[in-house]
């Protein structure tokens, strides 16, 4: 292994989500317009589709890729959903949702506070991902939470696990 290249390269993060779209270069003008994202890169394949691509939102990077049902690569709509929903930390969490939603993403929540200390929401976007978009509204230890959500939820919330 080189000595001189680094594990993980500059402007990555050590887990980084990487999203299969049915047509990925529609997802990139999406995230352009929804969330600030700036692209970095786009590789082609043969036939058009993209094999891979990245853009950044915010400090972190998103890779992308085209549908591709001959390796197995298939989106949220091809697989009736998704069981994942990416976690989306903005300054103005209604503002960053109004303008999702007018780039034509779906509102799944409504942005409102939440017990946890944020306000809150969530989207699908075009391309059936979703996600979760928040703004910290204040700091809260674990306990506090954990009172929170009791009288958020009332007595049905269970008893935290001791290990």
């Amino acid at each position: 292994m080189n000595a001189k290249v680094k594990p993980v390269p500059e402007g990555m993060r050590t887990v980084t989500p990487h999203l299969v779209c049915a047509g990925a270069a529609q997802a990139i003008d999406f995230y352009r317009k929804a969330f600030g994202a700036e692209e970095l890169m786009r590789l082609p394949a043969p036939d058009g589709r993209l094999m891979h691509a990245a853009v950044k939102i915010g400090d972190s990077t998103v890779m992308l890729v085209d549908e591709m049902p001959e390796w197995g690569a298939l989106g949220p709509k091809a697989l009736n959903g998704t069981p994942v929903t990416i976690h989306l930390m903005v300054e103005n969490v209604d503002a960053t949702v109004e303008r999702a939603v007018a780039a034509g993403a779906t509102v799944k929540m409504p942005v409102a506070d939440m017990f946890w200390g944020d306000r809150y929401g969530v989207v699908i976007d075009p391309f059936g991902h979703s996600w979760s978009v928040a703004t910290h509204l204040r700091d809260m230890t674990p306990e506090e939470m954990l009172e929170a959500s009791r009288t958020a939820m009332g007595a049905g919330c269970p008893e935290p696990a001791t290990t």
